[in-house]
């Protein structure tokens, strides 16, 4: 009877203790970091994030995907957090084994990725503390429920690319095109900036997302894949990263580009 009341106690203790800390968020990592894995085709970037002491590990594509997204790391996996990731189950075994080598955990997803919306967004959820924002109607099921197991808590939205729409600036604020987001997020007690759709290259389409073209690479300094002034609402990031205190990382001088975000691992 004792041992079942210790049981008991370290359980509830356990739950207690989820409920009221953070739960370590890969999107915005604190501290030191080995690696981020980018888009494969993005050999540009990835040699101005080597230069910068970080290890890159390249995507393989997906050829069940169209082109435009069939590398992006967003949309084929998602970082659980403590070494662990999780994964489409129709990406690559050659990917899969570059993820263990480097160390990290892999789990696979129950949702195997279709070339169209929406079965392209099962693993495209965006977290900013214990919060994750998808639309829940298609969140791939073990994705959702490894997150749940580690206390994170889910929002509901219509927009399905929900991480190539959200560019995580911290645990409590983002920048996003998306109107409902924005509203979701208002309501909940996060901070955002909401900006017009565009500025932002996407091969083969009118524009990508603003999400998709950036990442956190330490706690206060964020890599972007170009230069904003080719966005209508330039001044008003600008400004909003200054208020946050970001140090901008420009990887390169062109065009922002959505390459399915800049990931930080391990």
């Amino acid at each position: 009877m004792i041992k079942k009341v210790r049981a008991y106690s370290s359980m509830l203790y356990f739950y207690m203790r989820k409920e009221g800390e953070k739960m370590f968020n890969p999107f915005v990592p604190h501290g030191n970091f080995k690696w981020v894995v980018i888009d494969g085709r993005e050999r540009e970037i990835g040699d101005s994030l080597f230069k910068l002491g970080i290890k890159v590990l390249y995507t393989e594509k997906c050829a069940d995907l169209y082109d435009a997204i069939s590398f992006h790391p967003d949309i084929l996996l998602h970082p659980l957090g403590d070494g662990e990731i999780i994964v489409a189950p129709n990406v690559t075994p050659e990917f899969i084994h570059k993820l263990k080598l480097i160390g990290l955990k892999v789990k696979i997803g129950q949702t195997f990725l279709k070339r169209n919306y929406p079965y392209d967004i099962a693993y495209n959820v965006a977290r900013l503390g214990n919060t994750a924002f998808h639309n829940l109607k298609y969140t791939d099921p073990v994705l959702r429920e490894s997150l749940e197991r580690k206390g994170v808590k889910f929002l509901n939205v219509r927009q399905g690319y929900t991480k190539c729409n959200m560019a995580i600036i911290d645990d409590n604020s983002f920048i996003t095109s998306d109107k409902g987001i924005f509203e979701v997020a208002v309501d909940n007690g996060f901070e955002a900036l909401l900006i017009e759709p565009g500025g932002v290259f996407l091969k083969g389409f009118e524009y990508g997302f603003i999400g998709g073209a950036m990442g956190l690479i330490g706690e206060k300094k964020l890599a972007v894949t170009g230069v904003f002034k080719s966005h209508k609402n330039y001044e008003k990031i600008i400004e909003f990263l200054y208020k946050k205190g970001i140090e901008i990382v420009y990887l390169t001088f062109k065009q922002i580009k959505d390459i399915g975000s800049i990931i930080p691992l391990i």
